[in-house]
């Protein structure tokens, strides 16, 4: 199983950014994938989920409104598209799968919100 991350960067408070996370070595199709984000000094989060066929998600409250999960499962990718950013969305951003209940990370994509 590989996940790997991109898109992040730093971006000015209000903006956007689409994360992206190719998922290898598994059957993506079968199973649900989440985000997850991780700020410097505090605990791993749960940020989205998204369905395996992409017909139900769920945020956290805080990302209501802001962010969008989305996945094309032609292309083993799931997105996080993140609007009206704020410097707390600061944090590195994590892909996640659990399979047979084991969960796979990727390596991560650092997101920094600041003027």
């Amino acid at each position: 199983v590989q996940l790997v991350e991109s898109g992040g960067g730093l971006v000015q408070p209000g903006g956007s950014l689409r994360l992206s996370c190719a998922a290898s070595g598994f059957t993506f199709s079968s199973y649900a994938m989440s985000w997850y984000r991780q700020a410097p000094g505090k605990e791993r989060e749960l940020v989205a989920v998204i369905s395996s066929d992409g017909g139900s998600t769920n945020y956290a409250d805080s990302m209501k409104g802001r962010f969008t999960i989305s996945r094309d499962n032609a292309k083993n990718t799931v997105y996080l598209q993140m609007n009206s950013l704020k410097p707390e969305d600061t944090a590195a951003y994590y892909c996640n799968v659990y399979i047979r209940g084991y969960g796979y990370w990727g390596q991560g994509t650092q997101v920094t919100v600041s003027s």
